[in-house]
C-alpha cells in the first residue's frame, strides 16, 4: 500500500487512496505512532463518490474519527489533484459537510491550496471560565477561543480540561496588528499542535464577528507559518501553502 505524508503548516497527515470504505480506527493508530509508525496528527483515506469528485475518512492519531480538518482538507486536495483524482477546483465530502478547494496548477511536491469550510456557527458565546471570556464556534468541528494579551503562555492544564469539559478544542488568540497569532490545543491528539485550520478560523470568526479585524488577514499558528483567511459573506475561506514530504510503501 503506497502512502504519502503531507505537512500543512505544521499539521501531518498520512494519506491515500482507496476503493474501499472500512473501519480504519486501527490503522490510523498504527500508522500515526511517532515512535512505532511513520507518525502523524491524522490519517486521511481518499474514496470515490457517486456525486463530488471524492470523499474523506479522517482519523485523528488516536484513531478516533473527526468531523472535519481545515488542514486536512488543503493537504487532501493537494494529494488528489496530483494523483489525477480531481480537478484543481474540486468538491469533496466530509462528515460536516461539502468542502470546496483549489489547488494552484502549477504545484507539484508543494504548493498554495485554499479551502472554503463549511460555514461557521457560533454555539455559545457566553462561557466564563478562569476570568477568560471564550466562544464555542463550530468551524466543522466545535472549537473554544479566548483573547489573551501574551501568545507565548497557553495553559495546557486549563485548555485540556476546557476541552474534555465541552468536548471542543481549545484555543488562545492575539490580534496582532491587523492579523492574529493562534495556538491551539487539539482533541484526539490530545495536546498542542503547530497548527490547526479550523482553530484559526474559529479564531478568527470570533474576531470578525466582534469587529477587531477586517474580512482579509493573515493568521500565523504556533509553526510560524503564514496562513490567509477571509470571510466571503457565506463561509470562512483559508489558503496556505502544503507539502509533500515523502512517499512510501507500507506492509500489512
Amino acid at each position: 500500500m503506497m502512502l504519502s505524508k503531507y505537512s500543512a503548516n505544521g499539521n501531518d497527515f498520512i494519506i491515500f487512496h482507496s476503493d474501499e470504505k472500512k473501519d480504519r480506527k486501527k490503522l490510523a493508530i498504527e500508522l500515526c505512532n511517532r515512535q512505532d509508525g511513520i507518525g502523524s496528527d491524522g490519517l486521511i483515506v481518499i474514496l470515490p463518490h457517486n456525486k463530488y469528485d471524492f470523499e474523506w475518512q479522517f482519523y485523528n492519531s488516536d484513531g478516533s474519527t473527526a468531523e472535519m480538518c481545515g488542514n486536512g482538507t488543503r493537504a487532501c486536495a493537494h494529494y488528489a489533484f496530483t494523483h489525477n483524482l480531481a480537478p484543481k477546483n474540486m468538491n469533496f465530502l466530509t462528515q460536516a459537510g461539502v468542502i470546496s478547494a483549489e489547488v494552484d496548477a502549477d504545484c507539484s511536491n508543494s504548493g498554495m491550496v485554499l479551502s472554503e469550510l463549511t460555514p461557521p456557527a457560533i454555539i455559545d458565546r457566553n462561557i466564563v471560565h478562569n476570568e477568560k471570556s471564550w466562544w464555542l464556534i463550530n468551524t466543522g468541528v466545535p472549537h473554544l477561543v479566548s483573547f489573551t494579551d501574551n501568545i507565548e503562555k497557553f495553559d495546557i492544564d486549563e485548555a485540556r480540561e476546557l476541552r474534555y469539559k465541552y468536548n471542543a478544542n481549545v484555543n488562545i488568540a492575539f490580534i496582532d496588528g491587523k492579523n492574529l497569532k493562534v495556538r491551539t490545543y487539539e482533541r484526539g491528539v490530545e495536546d498542542e499542535t503547530l497548527a490547526c485550520g479550523t482553530g484559526m478560523a474559529a479564531c478568527y470568526y470570533r474576531a470578525y464577528t466582534e469587529k477587531k479585524v477586517s474580512d482579509s488577514i493573515e493568521v500565523y499558528p504556533k509553526s510560524g507559518d503564514t496562513l490567509y483567511l477571509g470571510f466571503n459573506g457565506k463561509t470562512i475561506t483559508f489558503k496556505g501553502r502544503v507539502k509533500k514530504t515523502f512517499e512510501t510503501k507500507w506492509v500489512v
